[in-house]
């Protein structure tokens, strides 16, 4: 706003029109004045609370997101232990079925590697023209060799072409020149490699390339391509991958190294009570927030003093009630459908949830429950997928294409935003009326100072007059 340039004390009238024209000028302001800075208040305050709620469901969506992992499971019923994590890993699912495995390892499964003929002039060594088919596990992949080809570029060629197949090629130099070198992560006997078509680069996979390899050496290096070979508690078996998945039931093992491990399997009661923890803790912090943007602040008397950012507003609540209701709702299981036999219940006070790990602990052990914890939380249609569905309307919106609507808090934060504008131009408005009210008002006393001061100026005169006449008469 301009500055305008009060009169101060009229010198004329002697009146302080600086005081008169700042008192009218805020008698008529303050009304508007006051409307604006309690929507202000109001407005910042709500936009404030929307961010906290959307920051608040971030982190609940992402505890979810973490509890609900189908490549790190958090609420299997079992958990399985390797005593020499060095020659293999376990893991389960809730078709273990608990005991102890002796697994001793005697062969890993390799994949199969190996090497062409030597070319003597390098890496850009010339390579004939042609079709190079490189054949796996009776699969063929061509590869077109343009003339004026070298060794490099053929490499390159097998690379961009059938490395996401598991196929790769490199070029190692020893002392008779450079050999195309080709590799697998396709592992098992059977697997070998062998390559054909092109002169220098014919393979047999399956021979080993010799001791003493010479310039026209090629074939197998490192070995032929084997299956894994171990035992399960004294029972004999192979396996083409590392990954046992069906070796045993409820398991998959991850074979690292030669050796022997014992695995156990036991209930996972520790691992489900974190993680149902976690689900409570992250359940709880979205209530609790909820409680502190609509609730308001009471000093030490009672009385309700702070209003909280979003008082009054029923969208918070609305959150809540979306998430508490697949709460009740029944799961899928046999023997588990409610959160309250795991022990989970509802503060009707507060609306968080308690956990009561004595009872959970009754559950896992007396009535076997554990193996359908995962069901209940995770399942087709579980728990975590079902509190979801139901925040999705108000973090993501609902709808595709020309359905599609707008996530719930994004709308309202943009209404809150086009509020939080009008209202900057409202108060622009009216600094530009009260600046122009002030100019007037201030014009107007200053004229009727200069007015009063002419009055004056003419009383004076005209008593002078009077008493010039009266000594005049005096003295006759």
């Amino acid at each position: 706003m301009a500055s305008i340039i009060l009169p101060g004390t009229g010198l004329g009238s002697g009146l302080d029109t600086t005081a008169i024209v700042k008192a009218l000028v805020e008698a008529d302001k303050a009304a508007k004045q006051g409307q604006i800075d309690r929507a202000t208040t109001k407005n910042t305050a709500g936009i404030s609370g929307i961010g906290t709620l959307k920051s608040v469901l971030a982190a609940f969506q992402t505890a979810m997101d973490g509890l609900g992992s189908t490549t790190s499971p958090q609420f299997t019923g079992f958990a399985a232990t390797s005593s020499a994590t060095g020659v293999l890993t376990a893991t389960s699912s809730n078709t273990a079925v608990a005991g102890n495995y002796v697994v001793d390892v005697t062969k890993l499964a390799t994949s199969s590697k190996v090497a062409s003929a030597a070319f003597a002039g390098g890496t850009t060594s010339a390579i004939p023209a042609g079709t190079l088919t490189i054949t796996q596990n009776g699969e063929s992949y061509p590869v077109t060799v343009d003339a004026g080809a070298t060794l490099q570029s053929v490499r390159d060629s097998i690379n961009s072409q059938y490395q996401s197949s598991g196929l790769s090629a490199n070029i190692v130099t020893d002392s008779f020149g450079s050999r195309l070198v080709l590799g697998s992560t396709t592992t098992g006997a059977g697997s070998d490699i062998s390559a054909s078509g092109i002169a220098g680069l014919e393979i047999d996979g399956s021979v080993a390339m010799d001791a003493t390899p010479t310039a026209t050496s090629s074939g197998a290096i490192g070995g032929l391509a084997q299956d894994a070979v171990f035992t399960v508690d004294g029972l004999a078996m192979t396996s083409k991958t590392n990954t046992l998945d069906s070796t045993i039931s409820g398991l998959s093992l991850s074979l690292l190294t030669t050796g022997k491990s014992t695995v156990t399997v036991a209930s996972n009661n520790d691992g489900l009570k974190a993680s149902i923890q976690k689900f409570v803790d992250a359940y709880n912090a979205v209530a609790k927030a909820v409680t502190s943007l609509t609730k308001p602040t009471a000093d030490s008397d009672g009385n309700l003093t702070v209003a909280a950012a979003l008082t009054g507003d029923s969208l918070p609540r609305s959150v809540l009630a979306a998430i508490r209701g697949p709460l009740s709702e029944t799961g899928a299981g046999d023997k588990l459908t409610v959160l309250s036999q795991l022990g989970i219940t509802t503060d009707q006070t507060t609306g968080t949830l308690n956990f009561d790990s004595t009872k959970f602990t009754t559950a896992m052990n007396d009535k076997n429950l554990g193996g359908e914890v995962q069901t209940l939380f995770t399942g087709d249609n579980g728990l975590l997928e079902r509190m979801d569905n139901a925040i999705k309307p108000y973090t993501e919106g609902t709808g595709t294409g020309a359905n599609a609507v707008e996530a719930i808090l994004t709308t309202r934060t943009k209404n809150l935003s086009l509020t939080a504008k009008k209202l900057s131009d409202d108060q622009a408005a009216l600094d530009r009326r009260i600046e122009t009210l002030t100019a007037v008002l201030t014009k107007k006393y200053n004229a009727m100072d200069n007015l009063v001061g002419q009055l004056k100026a003419t009383a004076s005169n005209i008593t002078s007059i009077f008493e010039a006449m009266t000594a005049q008469q005096n003295n006759s």
